[in-house]
């Protein structure tokens, strides 16, 4: 037989994993030859079953040694996988064992229940918990954070509680793995757990442990469908510098208004700071880049770019809430600013939609700071310790 060759070369983002490498991936030899068993639950009290429709509000929350990912379900492409492995999660099946294949920046395995025991000898991590279920195979394609069912390769209906994530496009698995699930949240753990030092096998010389697999609520987009009354809000902010409280102005700028309530309930703005004050003119806001940690947030999926909303009768007064944008008037996504003085040149160019109505001292003192040498820059972090919407 002819051999295939590798469509490309291991470890580069945007690369997919050699065919030939499929049986060492995601199956050791001994499964191959594993008895057919019934999709039996773990030992203990069996959880109720989960409707499709209610799988379709539901997400994965998977907890490891290096960080927590999220992904979402597709009821409609894979129902009887999903349901057996929220069954699974739910009744904690999960819990203890780990990720113990890795193809670098290609996919990571994980869901083997014989892994929750240390003494399991590393010739049979990932035989366990397969020939359980029947493919589902479907139109969708194993693109980057695709969620798949293990299966052992040219064994049909071979599949159980083991799944693999796409850490970048694997065009070679469609049509050949049963996906059911896709990341929402996390998609940086899940590159980090691939870049787990392997042997020439491609298992870990230490597997990433699973602390808690959970099933939760799928994380809503706030105020996504809030109507003007809903998002006639007050928004405090506290800063290193005091507290300072913005009344927004739905009718003037819903979607604005509606982008902004949404970045602060889901905690985006908290531990951002102010990067840009020029006395007289600005004080900027809201860049994801100046949060403390330097951590991708969930709510960055959330993130997107707002058209125009200008108002020809609104002007840009002390005290007046404004986006920033670039040279493009569709552009402004996270970064705001409180106006310091009159700046007639803004009118009619940037969208207005808000305005201090406490917390002025607070804005005379973020005016005062040191600045360098550019002017606007702080020498000392102007933190934004939190935005919360007021009670």
């Amino acid at each position: 037989m002819r051999s295939i060759p590798c469509m490309a070369r291991m470890g580069r983002p945007g690369m997919f994993v050699c065919p030939l490498l499929l049986l060492t991936i995601f199956t050791a030899v001994a499964a191959a030859q594993a008895p057919r068993k019934k999709n039996a639950p773990p030992p203990g009290v069996e959880p109720p079953p989960v409707s499709l429709k209610e799988a379709a509000r539901l997400e994965a929350v998977v907890t490891t040694d290096l960080g927590t990912f999220r992904f979402e379900f597709f009821p409609s492409q894979a129902p009887r996988h999903i349901q057996n492995f929220i069954r699974n999660a739910r009744a904690g099946y999960y819990n203890g064992s780990a990720f113990h294949r890795m193809v670098p920046r290609g996919i990571i395995q994980g869901g083997d229940p014989l892994l929750k025991d240390p003494k399991t000898p590393r010739a049979r991590w990932g035989s366990g918990a397969l020939n359980q279920l029947p493919d589902e195979f479907s139109e969708v394609r194993h693109l980057r954070g695709i969620v798949s069912t293990v299966r052992i390769p040219g064994k049909p209906d071979s599949g159980g509680a083991q799944f693999f994530v796409c850490v970048t496009d694997q065009p070679a698995l469609d049509g050949k793995f049963t996906a059911f699930g896709q990341i929402t949240e996390g998609m940086e753990v899940v590159e980090q757990i691939s870049l787990t030092p392997t042997d020439q096998q491609e298992r870990a010389l230490n597997a990433v442990r699973i602390i808690s697999l959970t099933i939760e609520p799928y994380r809503e987009e706030p105020f996504k469908d809030a109507g003007i009354e809903e998002m006639r809000r007050e928004v405090i902010l506290r800063t290193s510098q005091g507290d300072m409280t913005l009344a927004l102005d739905p009718d003037l700028a819903p979607e604005h208004v509606r982008n902004f309530l949404n970045l602060v309930q889901s905690g985006w703005y908290d531990r951002t700071a102010f990067h840009r004050i020029i006395p007289g003119f600005v004080v900027q806001g809201g860049l994801g880049s100046t949060r403390v940690d330097q951590k991708p947030h969930f709510a960055d999926k959330w993130v997107h770019t707002l058209k125009a909303e200008f108002s020809q009768t609104r002007k840009h007064l002390r005290g007046a809430l404004s986006m920033a944008r670039t040279d493009d008037p569709d552009s402004a996504s996270t970064s705001f600013f409180i106006v310091l003085g009159p700046a007639t040149n803004l009118d009619g160019k940037y969208t207005i939609f808000g305005k201090l109505v406490d917390g002025f001292e607070t804005l005379d003192k973020l005016e005062k700071v040191v600045r360098g040498g550019d002017g606007q820059t702080p020498v000392e972090r102007v933190d934004l310790i939190e935005a919360v919407i007021k009670p």
